[in-house]
């Protein structure tokens, strides 16, 4: 599972941060001249802080500062982690940007040094993986149930056709079929469009405008009206569904569009596409931003 082997990153990368920032802390306690760290050369340059006459006469406050700000922070996200809640992954990400900006203000006082350098590459690392961990299991966590949907397959002048990599597209295709109590089927294809591989593939297909091979779909044109719901790849339509207009438009009596995807655009320029790959004016399209399952904005053209 692709969110367990990130979240694993995660957790060791938050861990480490917190342990060092720790380590780093009691060092500083110990030695508040920075002689234990071999910093004790290095207090001149936070004169250049606010309040530094009070608070950088020794490393106390700058230990302080470092235990709560890298070190506890990420101990915590590391135990929520631990758990496997939603809070750890956020906060993990989080703490990859609040590190990130600690070294910002070291490089920006302090002389240039690859320790630091080191970590905001780590922070930044930190970051990334917080972000794909939280993609990852709000992928793993979105449920989707057909037999919710009851009105399915009860008018027999609608068909919706849909292709689906995650299933937020097969949801909206479930919901547009329910709603007019529409026939439905699935475009399939034999390529890899799953997981992380497959996100890769299907966006190179995308962006050259490939098509791919797909399942036959018989009997199109006994139906009054062909709804394709689409996902956007690479501001265009998916592949196996592009295959389908090639395959079957001359079967199509008439035509609408259901275009799904991450931005807020509402794609008319997609739809004008697939028009010239069918050679018919579509009825009517609707856009539908949504994110992880979650529609944000449903625009009807």
């Amino acid at each position: 599972m692709r969110y367990n082997k990130v979240r694993k990153v995660l957790l060791f990368l938050s861990l480490f941060v917190g342990i060092s920032a720790i380590c780093g802390s009691i060092c500083m306690f110990i030695s508040p001249s920075g002689k234990l760290l071999q910093m004790d050369n290095l207090l001149s340059y936070f004169k250049v802080l606010p309040l530094s006459g009070i608070l950088f006469q020794n490393y106390i406050f700058a230990g302080i500062s470092l235990l709560i700000v890298n070190g506890l922070s990420n101990l915590i996200a590391s135990y929520l982690l631990i758990k496997n809640k939603k809070r750890g992954i956020i906060l993990g990400m989080i703490f990859g940007v609040t590190l990130m900006l600690w070294i910002t203000i070291q490089f920006i006082i302090l002389p240039f040094n690859m320790l630091s350098l080191s970590f905001f590459i780590i922070g930044l690392i930190q970051f990334i993986f917080g972000y794909m961990t939280y993609v990852f299991w709000m992928q793993e966590n979105f449920k989707f149930d057909i037999n919710e949907y009851k009105n399915i397959e009860k008018n027999n002048d609608i068909l919706v056709v849909y292709f689906s990599r995650m299933g937020y597209t097969r949801k909206i295709a479930y919901e547009y079929a329910n709603k007019t109590c529409a026939y439905i089927k699935e475009i399939k294809t034999n390529e890899k469009t799953d997981g992380t591989l497959g996100f890769w593939w299907c966006g190179r297909f995308g962006m050259h405008k490939w098509r791919m091979p797909i399942n036959d779909i018989p009997d199109i044109n006994k139906y009054k009206s062909v709804v394709i719901v689409s996902p956007i790849w690479v501001f265009t339509i998916c592949s196996p569904v592009r295959e389908f207009c090639y395959k079957y438009a001359k079967d199509f009596n008439r035509v609408s569009y259901i275009f799904t995807h991450f931005m807020k655009s509402n794609f008319n320029n997609v739809s004008e596409e697939v028009d010239k790959i069918t050679k018919k004016k579509r009825d009517k399209f609707i856009s539908v931003c949504i994110r992880f399952g979650k529609v944000k904005n449903y625009t009807i053209k």
